[in-house]
């Protein structure tokens, strides 16, 4: 099958998040497993700098309402993923994170920006495309690609078949009635059975209104946002195309994430043979400027910080949780009040606490290699990857029961299953809890290898989930 995936990000070049982890691994598996698969993502400056010679395809012009022409310039990465790069250096030419301008506010003409991808994505798919190739699906990626299954809707003649894929339901692309006229949508298209939502043009409700099937990144996710309570406000619309919605769980990069040849490790190690944990462990303690102590469980944190992530829930137990006792290292950035309650903690706890605001790729490998147990308290996580990657490391992680964390770790008290710890309510007394039983577990060397083990023998590579996808697109 041809498959276009359209998205805002793509790692290793552009990434915030999961998403460009799933951009940059999907497509991959998917190739492998014989299928023609080809990216479309915008032409950002480091991707540009990647590929300073990509050659210009086409130029998508009549677009409709105020959407420029753009180029289309087309390379291929090193591992054989052909690109299709959406050139338009008024929009895309910035530096830094593809959404947010240097104040951390949102760009302005974001509903343009992503408009356009949105179109560019259709015409691919549609009988205007100047393209030989031509896609039997538009995979379509978050928000910021919502609107490509409208205007597949709305265009006339032959058209590819579209999938949506909600990595986050709580970001909605959100702009005000203006954009209609703008992105060149027709005014049929504002009223409920369109991309109308609450009197705002909102993308996500564009994909989950007009694609033919829609995907999250967990099976509990997809149940979780059929509810009032976790639907964001999609609840209904979610539970009336609940046929065309399906939860494929994510997979993690098994090259990429693999103990045994992770190239930022001091020591690499295998489930069969994991004393190079200790020495990885010693040497993220003395890199954080801790006491180098073997008798005491390293806790770790790579995530944003940020109430979703449940990181102020752990910040209000974090002092009871040193005094277990226990160290604590935390790599991430966020909000400027849990920055700063973070980063007053490291400061009164130097011994045992540790803060590194931002992110740092090779740091997060050595974190997940050097910790004795993960946390991940997150009110709601979509899928999640930081804990199959802690199983992946031999570091038992202690998650939340709620979407991709609920549907990969499994408590420690199902001794026959069990690689990790599990808590229901989001309550810091509750996670206080389950780190109780994962230190007291972790004192226990014979439990705790068997822990390890099963973490590590999951199966979390892409090809499982790159099958469940090809056979949707078979479906559509």
């Amino acid at each position: 099958m041809k498959i276009l995936f359209a998205t805002s990000e793509i790692a290793p070049w552009v990434k915030t998040g999961g998403l460009g982890d799933v951009a940059g691994a999907l497509p991959v598996a998917l190739r492998a497993a014989g299928h023609d698969v080809r990216v479309l993502v915008p032409a950002y400056p480091p991707l540009l700098q990647a590929f300073p010679d990509a050659p210009e395809i086409a130029r998508p012009h009549w677009l409709g309402g105020l959407l420029p022409t753009p180029g289309l310039r087309e390379a291929m990465s090193a591992d054989g993923l052909p690109l299709l790069l959406l050139d338009y250096p008024p929009y895309f030419a910035r530096l830094g994170n593809p959404y947010l301008g240097p104040e951390g506010r949102d760009w302005l003409d974001n509903h343009q920006r992503f408009g356009l991808l949105s179109r560019v994505a259709a015409w691919i798919g549609a009988e205007a495309s100047t393209l030989a190739w031509q896609p039997d699906v538009i995979h379509c990626h978050d928000w910021q690609t919502g609107l490509a299954p409208a205007y597949l809707n709305y265009l006339p003649g032959r058209r590819a078949k579209s999938l949506f894929t909600v990595h986050n339901l709580a970001f909605q692309g959100l702009f005000d009635h203006a954009s209609l006229f703008e992105l060149g949508l027709p005014d049929t298209a504002w009223g409920m059975h369109g991309v109308e939502y609450f009197g705002y043009l909102s993308f996500l409700k564009a994909g989950l209104q007009h694609a033919d099937a829609i995907t999250t990144v967990s099976p509990s996710y997809a149940s979780e946002i059929q509810t009032d309570a976790e639907g964001m406000g999609m609840a209904g619309l979610l539970r009336h195309r609940s046929e065309q919605l399906t939860g494929i769980l994510n997979g993690i990069d098994t090259a990429l994430w693999n103990p045994a040849t992770d190239p930022h490790l001091v020591k690499t190690y295998t489930a069969r043979h994991l004393e190079g944990k200790a020495a990885n462990k010693a040497a993220l303690q003395s890199q954080f400027g801790l006491e180098q102590r073997t008798d005491l469980p390293l806790l770790a944190v790579v995530s944003r910080l940020t109430e979703q992530k449940g990181l102020d829930l752990l910040l209000d137990v974090a002092p009871q949780i040193l005094k277990l006792p226990a160290q604590l290292v935390v790599l991430g950035s966020g909000g400027h009040e849990l920055e700063h309650g973070w980063t007053a903690l490291a400061r009164k706890h130097r011994s045992r606490c540790a803060v590194s605001i931002g992110f740092d790729e090779a740091q997060a490998h050595r974190i997940e290699a050097g910790a004795d147990i993960f946390l991940m308290p997150s009110r709601f996580e979509p899928c999640g990857l930081n804990q199959m990657y802690s199983l992946r490391y031999g570091t038992p992680p202690v998650v939340r029961a709620t979407g991709g964390l609920a549907d990969t770790v499994i408590d420690a008290a199902d001794r026959k299953n069990g690689n990790g710890f599990v808590f229901g309510p989001a309550t810091a007394a509750a996670l206080l809890q389950a780190v109780q039983r994962a230190i007291a577990t972790w004192r226990d060397p014979i439990l705790w290898r068997r822990l390890q083990k099963h973490g590590m023998a999951r199966d979390s590579s892409w090809e499982g989930a790159a099958r469940q996808y090809a056979a949707l697109y078979a479906s559509l």
